[in-house]
Order: structure tokens, then sequence, then C-alpha cells
């Protein structure tokens, strides 16, 4: 029987993002950037991964979660 101080398993695998797909709207506040930033890094390819649904741009949260590892890797081994 789970008790009120277990942890939901999916904060743990999801690191504290949402478990729901998230929005450009979404993005550009997590990372306080304007939303034409986040269009932009689409256009680029060069921020985290998105995925269209019809004409909905959705981010999966493991996938931002990803992205934000590989920064933080990069930059650690740039330093």
């Amino acid at each position: 029987m789970a008790t009120p101080t277990d942890t939901d398993p999916r904060t743990t695998l999801r690191g504290g993002l949402p478990d729901r797909y998230l929005t450009p709207d979404d993005i550009a506040e997590m990372f306080e950037v304007p939303l034409e930033t986040v269009y932009q890094w689409r256009k680029k390819r060069t921020g985290p991964s998105g995925f269209r649904i019809g004409k909905h741009l959705r981010y999966d949260p493991a996938d931002v979660r990803a992205y934000v590892d590989q920064r933080k890797h990069a930059e650690t081994a740039a330093a």
C-alpha cells in the first residue's frame, strides 16, 4: 500500500518535469527565453527535439531532460 511519503516514480523518470507533452510556450517559460527563440531552435535543429501532432508542436519531457543533460555535459567538458 502506498503511503503519502512514497515518491511518484514518474517524478524520478521525468526528472521533475510534467508528465505530459510540453508546448512551445512551456519550453519558452522553462528556459526563460522568448517564444520566437524556441521556434528558431527548432528551425536550426539546435534545441530540444520536438514533434508535430497535426499542426501542433509538442516536446517529450524525456527529450527535454536529455537535451539539458547534454548541454550540461558539453559545458562541463569545455571547461
